[in-house]
């Protein structure tokens, strides 16, 4: 799936900053990978790596037979619009379409036909149990509900990657949970290969494997759980309340982790698309 070598990333300017430091690991297919760490330390950049969004000033970003650090514009704009689906923490719908419209935007970029568009978007609302708010505008929805519409337009392009950016941020514990559980579920029934962002060590600890970032530094802290063990039917309960957190399992089926040392990362050297697709609804 993806295979970074020696990546660093430095933003110029009269102080320049090493966002990426000689980021060296791999990520199999289907795995479910949760990277922490704190604000500034380097996980908002890995993440667009990760979803073609910049390209590294040195070092390699490989995503199956593309190399995305190689790769220009055009190729890296295929990329996100047909592999990649990106969950934002602000959601970024637009505010003047409804729930169905947002979920449409997605498949534009594909030329995907307005019958078939309309049935696969539909669809997507209704796995994220938002089938009955379609025709509403993000402001009539909830933080909770803009962020399962939001689920919605990454995930009906059918994507092999789904990236989370903080998609619990902006939400109180209990709807937290749901969205948690919601993207568990995603992984599984769809065969994803999940990568978060996050702050939360609960919802890090519910990932299969673990990462962390901070000045520019990648280091591994350990599994959500280990890969081989039994996937429970109900969810990891924590003090605190709410919905309990689901734990990963072994992997989605059909594209289950290759075992502990698939992802192996290497040591740290001194240590550790929304973008204007309405116009294309008519």
């Amino acid at each position: 799936m993806y295979t970074l070598t020696d990546v660093t990333k430095t933003y110029a300017g009269k102080h320049p900053v090493t966002a990426l430091d000689r980021v060296t690991i791999t990520i199999p297919d289907g795995q479910m990978v949760a990277i922490e760490g704190p604000t500034g330390g380097g996980k908002s950049t890995m993440l667009q790596m990760l979803g073609a969004l910049d390209v590294p000033t040195s070092g390699t970003v490989t995503l199956d037979d593309v190399e995305l650090s190689d790769a220009g514009e055009r190729r890296l704009q295929e990329v996100r619009a047909e592999r990649v689906g990106i969950v934002f923490q602000n959601f970024n719908l637009i505010a003047t379409l409804s729930a169905l419209e947002n979920v449409q935007t997605a498949l534009v970029p594909l030329g995907v036909g307005a019958e078939e568009r309309l049935e696969r978007s539909r669809a997507a609302l209704d796995q994220v149990a938002m089938g009955d708010r379609a025709d509403h505008l993000p402001s009539e929805l909830s933080g909770g509900q803009q962020q399962r519409v939001a689920i919605a337009r990454a995930l009906v392009k059918r994507p092999r990657v789904l990236l989370a950016d903080e998609p619990t941020g902006n939400l109180d514990g209990p709807m937290r949970d749901e969205i948690l559980a919601l993207l568990h579920s995603s992984w599984h029934a769809m065969g994803l290969t999940v990568i978060m962002v996050t702050h939360d060590s609960r919802v890090a600890a519910s990932a299969q494997r673990r990462l962390r970032i901070a000045h520019g530094r990648l280091s591994e802290i350990g599994d959500g759980r280990r890969a081989g063990a039994d996937e429970p039917d109900g969810a990891r309960g924590d003090a605190g309340g709410g919905t309990a957190l689901p734990r990963s399992g072994p992997g989605p089926p059909g594209r289950r982790a290759r075992g502990r040392d698939a992802g192996r990362i290497a040591p740290a050297h001194g240590t550790g698309d929304v973008r204007g697709a309405s116009a294309g609804l008519s």
